[in-house]
């Protein structure tokens, strides 16, 4: 029997399908033959279904009462204009308040009859029996064929989902993301880390535990999983994804219900999960207020401001409400970009100031310091491409070095309060000229802060009699790899990805630290505030992550397979690249500060003068273009300066330099 009556069903499900549009008439005659029908059975029902007992004379009086009185409720309410399989609640209602209003016509009619002593009239029990049996026959039978029609929709067509996150939302989700998905999707199952929740329902799906995931993706044919939970924990999210990734499923995130456009999801909002949410840690907790506390009302000068940190810290900063927000760059299109951003989120006005300069450009920046004079400096700006600067060595200590150089010395000159530069982790035991180049401007800035000696000028611009000597705290913060900035990696195997592959990665065994740029903007931030100058600050950058691994998960997010889909291929590694990152080189010691993930590296730097007067002979060289000498000069100054994989191994270990390279100038 069981099967004959799904037959029917599937048959009954193909007329719907094939029937797209019922025509009006045809909803209207079905409504008023249902309460003709259930205004008879209400009378059968009234005489114990005995028919003989039946008054055929009264009985046709009412079948006339009830058709006229429901075809003028039908037209009044329209119930025959909507298309069922695409009804809602409130098209159940408006059938609803029909019936009623036929009842109330016939109840109405009833009374006036039984006030004229009319001998023919409907028992007002008849008429709540057809009022009951009408309203659930006709809303039931719209629930039915909406039903049927979706449901052979969506097994049909639909891919299977678990949505991550049920709660109050879990219902207005499933119903939203099967509507606007256009039946693509069919929500089978929900996950929350709320524990009261599991094993509960909502609309007849099953609401589990986060550690039974692994066990539904297969039995259930998963081929998509969406977040819709925002605060997610990115170690939580990163052991789903691997689940999922597992089984080729396809992770999703869905939106916060507040930034649903005009309160209702667009299909355009649900986009995939990237590898940075998967990378990231736990949040370190900044103390946000102090900052703006810090922050406003001063003057903040940043370098480098188109690029990744500094477009970013410009953004922190501008809410912080800074007396003036001076950003500098030489990129002329991203400083026009920025500031069309920064005025329409924040409308700073004329707080927000541009300068266009080379930082190495002594003339300019003394220019931009006389006329903006800075408070708080944030020295971004910098060339950081490791291939790219082993074949320029003498560009990257002109950009690295000197730049640093220059502004430091103009901070120090027009009284700057504080000083922050910006350095990396290739800076400790560098292996490249990068990484030498921004150890050397760390140094400089550490022996400057320390100094007691009259500023080495390398023009006479930079000399004025209203100097305040002594006053600019120097302050520096190493970051590891910041994701998705500029030219990284992210960026770089999200195009190979896009364009089919190959997916290149140097070398199988390779690992690097990774950090957020809004965190790595927060812990400028938190250190130029908590600075008391000469210090180096750094954090806890978690685990690092192997770049094999990070590009195979990429490829997996994408909805493809590594080496089948997409390859993998390992170029070697690049000159002057090494396997792994350190924080720290062997002769810092580490100081805890009042967070515990916050410490200070704390440098012993001897011969600050002697130290300095070597840096200005190195940039003497770099001003010259004589890259070998400049090397060897950075060699000198820096004994953990080791190369790898480089043309300028030849000088590890094997030259002993003059005393004064620039001499021979």
């Amino acid at each position: 029997m069981q099967p004959k009556t799904d037959t029917a069903l599937k048959e009954f499900r193909k007329f719907l399908l094939k029937n797209r549009i019922t025509p009006k008439w045809v909803i209207f005659l079905l409504d008023l033959l249902i309460c003709i029908g259930t205004f008879i059975y209400a009378n059968y029902l009234l005489t114990d279904f005995k028919i003989l007992s039946l008054n055929y004379e009264t009985l046709s009086e009412g079948v006339m009462t009830v058709c006229v009185a429901s075809s003028v409720s039908f037209f009044i309410f329209k119930t025959y204009e909507g298309i069922i399989r695409f009804s809602e609640i409130h098209e159940t209602i408006r059938a609803l308040s029909a019936v009623f209003c036929s009842f109330l016509i016939m109840l109405l009619f009833n009374g006036i009859l039984v006030l004229s002593h009319a001998t023919l009239y409907i028992p007002n029990s008849v008429l709540f029996g057809y009022f009951f049996c009408a309203s659930f026959v006709i809303c039931g039978y719209r629930i039915l064929v909406k039903t049927l029609y979706q449901d052979d929709e969506l097994d049909i067509n639909a891919a299977n989902v678990i949505i991550y996150g049920a709660e109050i939302k879990g219902s207005l989700l499933q119903k939203t993301i099967v509507s606007i998905s256009n039946k693509q999707f069919k929500v089978v199952a929900f996950i929350d880390d709320n524990e009261m929740l599991a094993g509960k329902t909502i609309d007849s799906i099953r609401i589990y535990s986060p550690d039974q995931l692994q066990s539904l993706l297969k039995p259930l044919r998963i081929k998509y999983l969406f977040f819709s939970k925002p605060d997610i924990d990115a170690s939580v999210k990163n052991k789903i994804a691997d689940e999922c990734l597992v089984h080729n499923v396809k992770l999703m995130n869905i939106p916060p219900a507040d930034r649903w456009v005009h309160g209702h999801l667009n299909f355009k909002q649900i986009s995939d999960v990237q590898i940075e949410e998967l990378l990231g840690r736990p949040a370190i907790e900044l103390c946000n207020e102090n900052v703006a506390n810090f922050i406003s009302n001063r003057n903040i000068l940043i370098t480098g401001a188109a690029g990744s940190i500094g477009s970013e810290l410009a953004r922190q900063v501008a809410a912080m409400h800074p007396a003036s927000l001076i950003l500098c760059d030489q990129v002329e299109t991203g400083l026009h970009d920025l500031e069309y951003e920064l005025q329409q989120h924040f409308g700073l006005g004329a707080k927000l100031k541009f300068y266009l300069g080379d930082v190495k450009d002594i003339a300019a920046m003394d220019q931009l310091f006389s006329v903006y004079r800075p408070d708080i400096v944030f020295h971004a700006a910098a060339y950081k491409h490791v291939p790219v600067m082993e074949s320029h060595p003498s560009e990257a200590i002109r950009n690295n070095v000197l730049g640093t150089k220059v502004l430091a010395d103009l901070s120090e000159f027009y009284g700057v309060e504080r000083f922050l530069f910006i350095s990396t982790d290739k800076a400790i035991n560098p292996t490249n000229i990068m990484g030498a180049s921004k150890r050397l401007a760390e140094i400089y800035c550490h022996s400057l802060h320390h100094s007691s000696k009259d500023i080495p000028a390398v023009d006479p611009l930079v000399y004025r009699m209203d100097a305040v000597l002594g006053k600019t705290k120097f302050i520096t913060t190493r970051f590891g790899n910041v994701l998705a900035s500029n030219g990284s990696v992210i960026p770089r195997f999200r195009e190979q990805i896009a364009k089919g592959g190959p997916v290149t990665v140097t070398d199988p065994e390779i690992i690097r630290y990774f950090m957020t740029i809004p965190e790595a903007c927060s812990l400028v931030l938190e250190a130029v505030t908590m600075g008391n100058g000469g210090e180096i600050f750094l954090f806890d950058m978690g685990e690092p992550v192997k770049i094999l691994d990070l590009a195979t998960k990429m490829i997996k997010l994408a909805g493809y397979e590594p080496g089948k889909d997409i390859r993998i291929d390992f170029t070697g590694l690049r000159p002057g690249e090494k396997l792994y990152e350190e924080l720290l080189n062997d002769k810092e010691e580490v100081i805890p500060t009042h967070h515990k993930k916050i410490l200070i590296a704390k440098v012993q730097d001897d011969n600050k003068e002697e130290i300095m007067d070597q840096i200005m002979k190195l940039i003497d060289l770099a001003n010259e273009c004589r890259d070998d000498d400049v090397v060897k000069q950075m060699k000198f100054i820096l004994p953990e300066y080791i190369s790898n994989n480089s043309v300028y191994q030849l000088y590890d270990n094997k030259f002993t330099p003059q005393t004064n390279l620039a001499s021979s100038v």
